[in-house]
């Protein structure tokens, strides 16, 4: 065997023996690698805020009010101011009392039902149209529909004059009745209208004729 074919032996066995088992294992760690990766993403969407109301002026009587609502999907958030009809009502009569309208004061706090049943209560009427006192309840009783809403007075005098309207429709009833009742009792009493006797009229005549015919003959 030449030398040169021993060192081709040689080197083919070199090659066989370091690069084969190298280039085996790249190719196998190049089938078998596995790259696992985790990808984290936040899904919930920004929280809704409710917006603050702020009311400054505090002679307005008005308050601030917000809310706000949150879903998977959707957020809502509002805000809204409210008025206190109460503290209007307080204010109004308190800048009337200062200008010297004492009556339109009252009137002006009379249009809340607890005020309206104390002063009735009271034996001192709210105003009605210009009127005070006896007069004013008077004119009240006749409009009732004028009162607060919620006043217990309202509903006790509506009350009373139902049952005044129902016990005078009853007397009505009841004197209807009576009336009825004489017309048939004056129906059952009445007297019969007796016959014309027609005879004894005829008979009356005959005796002034008698009278008459004796004396032209004696």
């Amino acid at each position: 065997m030449s030398p040169k074919l021993l060192f081709a032996v040689a080197f083919a066995t070199f090659l066989g023996a370091f690069l084969l088992p190298t280039v085996v294992m790249k190719v196998y760690a190049a089938d078998s690698n596995t790259v696992s990766s985790t990808v984290v993403t936040d899904k919930a969407p920004p929280t809704a805020s409710a917006p603050s109301v702020v009311v400054n002026n505090s002679d307005i009587c008005k308050s601030g009010a917000a809310a706000s609502i949150q879903t998977q999907v959707l957020g809502v958030a509002t805000g809204i101011t409210i008025t206190d009809e109460n503290c209007e009502r307080i204010k109004l009569a308190r800048s009337l009392y200062g200008m010297g309208m004492k009556v339109a004061a009252v009137s002006t706090l009379c249009r809340d039902h607890r005020v309206f049943d104390a002063m009735w209560m009271s034996g001192t009427p709210c105003p009605f149209m210009g009127k005070i006192g006896n007069e004013a309840k008077t004119a009240w009783e006749s409009n009732l529909d004028i009162m607060p809403d919620e006043s217990e007075i309202r509903v006790r005098e509506q009350d009373r004059q139902e049952e005044i309207a129902l016990a005078k429709a009853d007397k009505e009833k009841q004197a209807k009745i009576a009336k009825a009742k004489r017309e048939r009792e004056l129906k059952k009493i009445k007297p019969k209208k007796r016959p014309v006797d027609n005879e004894g009229t005829k008979h009356m005549w005959f005796k002034p004729i008698g009278a008459i015919l004796m004396l032209l003959l004696i």
